[in-house]
This record gives structure tokens, C-alpha cells and sequence, in this order.
């Protein structure tokens, strides 16, 4: 039996995790900002205490990326600020966190899948943020698992597969980027592991840093051509490369999350990523 805190609990993983569930036994509390403001540190611990959290689940992020350039004290004060907050009651309360990262602490330079101790180097806001949510957690102290994760995507909330079947309804073309490669995440199966994981007895002997995805690599170009034909839209995708189509956040060329340690430590097996997104696409 575990009381859990999910904090995030609107969003596309929230919203996964309340649907997939915990055991019977547990009592997990769901909440967003409306119900527990995570920069408020004061605020965590009142809560943590009075409900007697012993694990919290962090999925709350700031996750506009370009729009990040802009607002770098917003994206600070809830991708590192509120996590440290996490982390600091954590640790004085003896929990377990289990914070949710990105692929964005690598600068996407690399050719191969990147592992967990592999040498981090965000380019981005974004990224610089959510690396420095990840070094809040090791200061404080807590019992933690920090898992990042890429491209994610849900039938909840806003995505690149729900933006896709968007688009590929209101337009006969639509350009892609086919030069920037990684493994697209379908909220559900990371939720699924979550749970997982909260099943194994033995999670708290295993804090480190953890990377997960859905098996195999594409680019955005691959990835929404497999959208338009399980969306059955009559669509033509364009490649373009990345230089044909200039953002303001530079984004990782290759983005490929080596999964050999989740899977080792906890025993996951990890469905491909077209088989994923057959499951969201039925879902929707």
C-alpha cells in the first residue's frame, strides 16, 4: 500500500496514469495547479504531511519548448524551481520521487543511443531547466528515479499526432522534418512502466537516472507518414531538413534514448513505436 502524490495530473501523462490506475490499495491524490501549487514550497509539505505521501510523481512541466526562449523565469520556476521544491520535501519526508525528464538535456549531436551516463548538454531553455530540475533532485538528497523520455504523445492533450491528423484534415500536403531522428513515446506505455515499477518491491534500491521510449527510431517525417495511414487521411507529407524549416529552439538532430537499464533493473518489455501508436490511434 503506498500514498501517492501525482502532481501534473492534466496532462498527457497525468492523464494516462489516472486511467491505467494503481493498486486497490493505494490512495493516490491527482493533482494539477488548481490543487496544489508545486512552486509554493510551503504548500508541497502541507500537503505531503497531511496526506502522509510517501511517493510523489512528478509530471508536471513546462513543455513549450520555443515558447521557453521567451519566458525562460517561467519555465525555470516550474522545471527547476518546483522540482527542487519536490525533491527538498522529499528528502525531509522520506519519500520517493519519481521525476519525468526529456531527451533535451543532450544537444543531439550523437550517433548512437544515448545512455544514462552519457555527458549532458542542452541547447535550449528547455533543455537547461529540465537538467537543472534533474541536478535540484541529486543535491537534495531524496530517495529519486528520474526518467526521461522523448517525443511524447497521447490521445489527451496537445501533440505532434493529434496536430498531425489536424493538419492532414484541413490541408492536401503538409512538410515534415526528416532529418532530426529519435523514438517517438506514447504516454500510455510510460505510464504502464510507471506503474511498473511502483509494483516492483524493490524500486527504492534502484534510484538513478533512467531513459524510456518506445522501441525503434524514425524521424518526424517517418513518424507522420505512419500517422496520416493509421489516421486513413488522404494527405501527402513533404520532407524537408531542418534548415528548410527554421524554429526559434534548435532541436536535437538525434534524440535516440538507449533503454538496456529500465529494462534490466525492472524487467520492461517496451513495444515498438508503431505498435504504440496503433494503441493511441485506437484509443482516439
Amino acid at each position: 500500500m503506498a500514498n501517492i502524490l501525482v502532481t501534473g495530473a492534466n496532462g498527457q501523462l497525468g492523464c494516462e496514469l489516472r486511467k491505467i490506475g494503481f493498486t486497490a490499495l493505494d490512495e493516490v491524490f491527482y493533482t494539477d495547479v488548481a490543487d496544489l501549487d508545486i512552486t509554493d514550497c510551503a504548500a508541497v509539505e502541507h500537503f505531503v504531511k497531511e496526506h502522509e505521501i510517501d511517493t510523489i510523481i512528478n509530471c508536471a512541466a513546462y513543455t513549450a519548448v520555443d515558447k521557453a526562449e521567451e519566458e525562460p523565469e517561467t519555465a525555470a520556476k516550474i522545471n527547476t524551481e518546483a522540482v527542487a521544491n519536490l525533491a527538498g520535501v522529499a528528502a525531509k519526508e522520506d519519500c520517493l520521487l519519481i521525476h519525468i525528464s526529456t531527451d533535451y538535456v543532450f544537444d543531439g549531436s550523437g550517433e548512437v543511443p544515448y545512455t544514462e551516463r552519457d555527458k549532458t548538454c542542452p541547447v535550449s531553455v528547455y533543455g537547461r531547466t529540465k537538467l537543472a530540475g534533474e541536478r535540484a533532485i541529486l543535491k537534495s538528497g531524496c530517495c529519486y528515479l528520474i526518467i526521461r523520455t522523448a517525443w511524447l504523445y497521447s490521445a489527451y492533450g496537445n501533440n505532434f499526432v493529434k496536430t498531425i491528423l489536424r493538419l492532414a484534415g484541413e490541408r492536401p500536403e503538409i512538410s515534415v522534418v526528416s532529418d532530426q531522428l529519435g523514438s517517438p513515446t506514447y504516454a500510455g506505455d510510460l505510464a504502464e512502466a510507471i506503474v511498473a515499477i511502483m509494483d516492483h518491491g524493490d524500486r527504492t534500491d534502484h534510484e538513478g537516472i533512467y531513459h524510456f521510449s518506445n522501441e525503434g527510431v524514425c524521424s518526424w517525417y517517418d513518424f507522420a507518414c505512419e500517422i496520416v495511414k493509421a489516421g486513413q487521411k488522404d494527405c501527402k507529407i513533404i520532407p524537408v531538413t531542418t534548415a528548410e524549416y527554421p524554429t526559434k529552439t534548435r532541436r536535437p538532430a538525434y534524440s535516440v534514448l538507449d533503454k538496456t537499464k529500465i529494462k534490466r533493473i525492472f524487467g520492461l518489455e517496451i513495444p515498438e513505436w508503431k505498435e504504440a501508436l496503433g494503441k493511441m490511434m485506437r484509443d482516439l
